[in-house]
């Protein structure tokens, strides 16, 4: 009998635990969506400078490669020019400031005007753009806070905030939208870009294009 009572009183009292755990979850569960709104449907990005032959020639000299910073209006190379029997050098010049991340010239090669030789990224204003659900959009405003956890770095949280929400979804200027010749559309969720602003990344080995996670303080 003393042993029945005791196993009974043990069952009760894993129930309860089991209820207090339950109740903790759902509160912390019931809190995060009432306090934040959260996505991993997002991306660091930053304004992607292309640096272009500046006229038809021969790329004669060359200093933009992988990893090299640049001013605006610095030389990154000539493109060496025939004119009218004379030869003349043309400067290739940096658009912004920025870090060349893909080098595609090679010296002494033929270009034509126009032609990309290189890509670059200003690493000092990066910013993170996240896919918000149109059905979550509302809880979204200019000026939020935002935490953005970055893929790449785990761990360490970097602080942001929203700083504009897009007028149009992300799917409308798709370079393969979707094609429809019944005229009838099937609903599919979409998603609208919200860009988010970031501060006191330096340091952290921030690139574009890392995937991140972003909660949106409501």
């Amino acid at each position: 009998m003393f042993v029945n009572t005791r196993r009974l009183l043990v069952l009760n009292l894993v129930i309860i635990l089991l209820i207090v755990v339950a109740g903790f979850v759902g509160y912390y569960f019931y809190n995060q969506s009432t306090l934040y709104l959260e996505t991993d449907n997002a991306q660091v990005t930053g304004q992607q400078v292309t640096i272009a032959a500046p006229a038809t020639g021969k790329l004669v000299q060359w200093k933009g490669s992988t990893g090299t910073q640049f001013k605006s209006g610095d030389t990154v190379g000539i493109v060496e020019v025939q004119q009218a029997g004379k030869t003349i050098d043309v400067p290739v010049t940096m658009p912004s400031n920025g870090t060349v991340v893909q080098n595609s010239a090679v010296q002494n090669e033929f270009v034509a005007a126009g032609t990309p030789l290189a890509y670059a990224y200003d690493m000092n204003h990066l910013w993170v753009t996240a896919n918000i659900k149109e059905t979550q959009i509302n809880d979204v405003k200019v000026g939020q806070d935002v935490d953005v956890y970055v893929d790449a770095d785990p761990g360490v949280t970097i602080k942001g905030n929203v700083s504009s929400i897009g007028l149009t979804t992300a799917s409308t200027f798709s370079l393969l939208p979707t094609s429809n010749t019944s005229a009838n559309y099937t609903k599919v969720t979409q998603v609208i870009p919200v860009t988010i602003s970031i501060q006191g990344y330096e340091g952290t080995g921030l690139v574009p294009g890392e995937s991140a996670t972003v909660r949106i303080h409501k």
